[in-house]
């Protein structure tokens, strides 16, 4: 079978720490996914608003991942063997921003955009 890596979320919270530190907010140790993602929206959004929006990335970010795992055998590795000609069995999908959010899968460099 595939020897699947993924944590989109993480993915997604370390691009975030990196933004709040460039931008000169540092964040305490210990805060939870949750806890930075409200901080973070919390820059430019009210807080009921930045409670939803919070809650909303971190729920996309646990779907797309299910949706992934769901697809491999039937969407994501075909189309990955075809675009790529990568046939190892081994997937390392991660999030990244590059000119819009993607998800890529570093071992082929197959791209997914969102």
């Amino acid at each position: 079978m595939y020897e699947i890596t993924m944590d989109l979320v993480t993915d997604w919270i370390n691009t975030v720490k990196e933004v709040l530190n460039k931008s000169g907010y540092a964040l305490e140790d210990g805060l939870s996914h949750e806890e930075i993602a409200l901080r973070y929206f919390l820059h430019s959004q009210p807080e009921d608003v930045a409670e939803a929006l919070a809650a909303d990335t971190m729920r996309k970010l646990r779907e797309m991942e299910e949706i992934i795992i769901s697809h491999m055998d039937s969407t994501i590795v075909p189309d990955i063997r075809t675009r790529t000609r990568y046939e190892g069995n081994a997937f390392h999908f991660s999030w990244v921003y590059n000119e819009g959010e993607h998800i890529i899968e570093l071992n082929s460099e197959y791209r997914i955009p969102l």
